[in-house]
């Protein structure tokens, strides 16, 4: 098809060109380039992910990448072997298998005559992770990277483990990922469709199980941590992020680490910045086409002279579980990021107090299972009550530290560290830190958090038990942030030693007893107006569905008044549409509980599902992903299924279980 939009160049679409590898394996890519490109090659951006883009990433592909064509640049969204209408089997995330074949399409299109042999990189989440993974194995073509809401650390900033405690996340997006790989491809597409769904459905890993067996920093989580070696990337980095996301920590740490890298972080949560929410959003793409035209085509646009780090400073609020829109302003640092503002610390008192002076104290901690219902998603992206809540809750529940109202607003711009003389009495346990912002009638804004797993308090290679009763000093560093607290509130350290539903709960409850303790928190003086500025959001025109069934979000928190057991219920239906353009229907629905009571940490459970829907032309095919954790004091039991149906009839059923021991976890 041939598209002209408001682009300077009139565009051609191959919704399945195929680039096959050197081992026969076809990949299937959406190919927009300009329609002279052979006349007058150009450079190609290439997205390449797990995430379908024949019905997955449609409507985010439909903004972004005619837009770039348009203006002079070849775009491919490649379906990673394994997945949508790519042959080949999926291995795992970020395996070796999948970096390499990253390799090949982009030596393979530097190649290509439409191509002027050079290549751009680009991504949020899975595309950012594995853009910043390719560019650090230098294939010459790469000249550019754009990766957001991405990681450096595979181990202390993904999915799986934070401050080497155990994230639900892991079951709950790992049920995502078994669903995703195991759909069908289109079969308008594949006269082998059906032999390839199959496939899939046999061969498809449980992928929790696998990452749950690696419960230290090892070789496995070390592949892939581009942080063991940041002068292996040779690209020129952008990184952007938001602070309603999960991934908050790379930009700040990319930009210290890499010469020329820059980064913006907005207050966003899991989405490009031209169509996220909270708002204000910016021209994210005319910013990337700046990135690409200065390293990709060598026009000076002046990107080496932006500020190596933007960042929008949002305002105090009220606590929400959503919000849309944020108020605040951008700053802007020309010469790194965070590390070279000043710190202030402050002091934990055993009167529950944080002040200027240190402070001898003894104050006991111990928090029910529970603890942590108002931690909300761990990566918000769905668009639904997703957010932390009011905190009062969770405080009522741990152990707080309050600050006298403040004299003058404070910028916190950076990440905060957290150091404890502590005992615990256990040889395990957990504690959950969070940096609250106190309004004057006692609600309470989650501004930021970190987490630690006291056996990893020196190491996460080498966990070493605890020595019940004996003090030691531990230190945390908290998720970078940017947040103005107005003069006239107040700041509060809280401290909990459970984090559910967010972490998975150490296998005895524990006291922790702490006899000192102080927070740095990094500040910047107080500006009031915008310091840097950018162009509002443009995009091409959005993806043309018919809708058939709308779609739904829903977080239900419930208390068993029988059993004592406390819950949260999540129940996402993201509807089910018809691409109005080559016709193919699909539907999703997502649902996960997760379970514990507030006396036992052995009562833990966690349950995921996925139904997904897909028709075409009288076929209607079914999937259905289910799986379970629960534990006791030495070992984690997951179970799953996985069960496939063909016109109403079931033609494919697998269950799965494992047992895998607990690792000072």
């Amino acid at each position: 098809m041939t598209h002209k939009n408001n682009a300077l160049r009139p565009l051609t679409e191959d919704p399945d060109h195929a680039i096959v590898l050197s081992d026969g394996t076809r990949l299937s890519a959406r190919l927009w380039k300009p329609e002279d490109a052979d006349a007058d090659p150009v450079p190609l951006i290439l997205e390449f992910l797990p995430y379908r883009k024949r019905d997955g990433t449609c409507a985010r592909d439909a903004l972004t990448h005619p837009y770039f064509a348009g203006r002079g640049y070849a775009c491919a969204r490649v379906d990673m072997r394994g997945n949508g209408d790519s042959e080949g089997l999926m291995e795992d995330e970020y395996s070796p298998q999948e970096l390499s074949d990253a390799v090949e399409v982009i030596k393979w299109a530097a190649a290509q005559p439409w191509c002027n042999g050079n290549v751009g990189m680009m991504g949020i989440s899975w595309g950012g992770f594995n853009s910043l993974q390719v560019a650090a194995l230098a294939p010459e073509p790469l000249k550019a990277i754009i990766t957001l809401c991405s990681t450096v650390d595979r181990f202390a900033d993904d999915i799986h483990y934070k401050g080497g405690c155990l994230l639900n996340e892991n079951l709950g997006w790992g049920g995502t990922m078994w669903s995703f790989s195991s759909r069908a491809p289109d079969p308008a597409l594949r006269e082998n469709w059906r032999e390839m769904w199959l496939d899939r459905l046999e061969n498809e890993p449980f992928l929790p199980s696998v990452w749950l067996r690696h419960q230290r920093r090892d070789e496995y989580w070390q592949h892939g941590s581009v942080c063991e070696d940041f002068s292996a990337i040779k690209a020129k980095v952008l990184a952007v992020g938001g602070w309603g996301d999960a991934y908050k920590n790379a930009v700040p740490q990319l930009v210290e680490a890499l010469d020329g890298a820059k980064g913006i972080v907005g207050p966003w949560v899991h989405k490009y910045p031209h169509f996220a929410a909270p708002e204000p959003r910016i021209g994210f793409l005319q910013e990337a086409l700046r990135w690409w035209d200065h390293w990709l085509k060598g026009v000076d646009t002046g990107v080496p002279d932006d500020p190596d780090y933007r960042a929008y400073l949002m305002d105090g609020v009220r606590p929400a579980a959503w919000y849309t829109e944020r108020p605040g302003r951008w700053i802007a640092e020309d010469t790194g990021a965070t590390t070279h503002l000043p710190v202030q610390t402050l002091h934990l008192g055993t009167d529950g107090t944080l002040s200027d002076a240190p402070q001898k104290m003894a104050s006991d901690i111990a928090s029910p299972a529970h603890c942590g219902a108002a931690s909300g998603e761990y990566c918000a992206i769905w668009l639904g009550p997703e957010m932390p809540g009011d905190q009062r809750a969770d405080d009522a529940l741990s152990g707080t530290f309050t600050s006298a109202p403040l004299t003058a607003d404070m910028d916190l711009v950076g990440a905060a560290r957290l150091t404890l003389r502590l005992a615990c009495d256990k040889p395990q346990g957990q504690i959950a830190v969070r940096l609250n912002h106190i309004h004057p009638d006692g609600a309470a804004t989650r501004i930021t958090y970190g987490v630690l797993n006291l056996t990893h308090r020196r190491s996460s290679r080498n966990p070493k038990a605890m020595t019940p009763g004996k003090a030691e000093e531990i230190a945390l560093d908290l998720d970078h942030i940017a947040y103005r607290v107005p003069a006239g509130h107040r700041i509060r350290v809280s401290i909990s030693t459970a984090y559910w539903p967010l972490l998975w709960p150490a296998p005895e409850a524990a006291n922790i007893t702490i006899t000192q303790g102080s927070i740095a928190l990094p500040q910047r003086p107080t500006q009031g107006s915008d310091e840097v500025a950018f162009l509002q959001p443009e995009a091409a025109e959005p993806w043309r569905t018919n809708e058939i069934r709308p779609e739904n979000h829903i977080r239900r928190q419930e208390v068993d008044m029988v059993t004592g057991v406390h819950s949260l219920v999540i129940e996402d239906d993201f509807g089910k549409l018809r691409d109005a353009d080559h016709g193919l229907i699909t539907g999703s629905i997502a649902r996960e509980r997760w379970d514990i009571h507030p006396d036992d940490p052995l009562s833990a459970r966690g349950e995921c599902d996925w139904e997904d829907e897909l028709e075409r032309d009288g076929i209607k095919l079914r999937t259905r992903a289910h799986c379970t954790m629960r534990s006791d004091a030495t070992t984690f039991y997951l179970s799953a299924k996985m069960e496939a149906w063909e016109n109403g009839k079931l033609v494919y059923s697998r269950e799965e279980s494992e047992t895998i021991a607990r690792d000072f976890l």
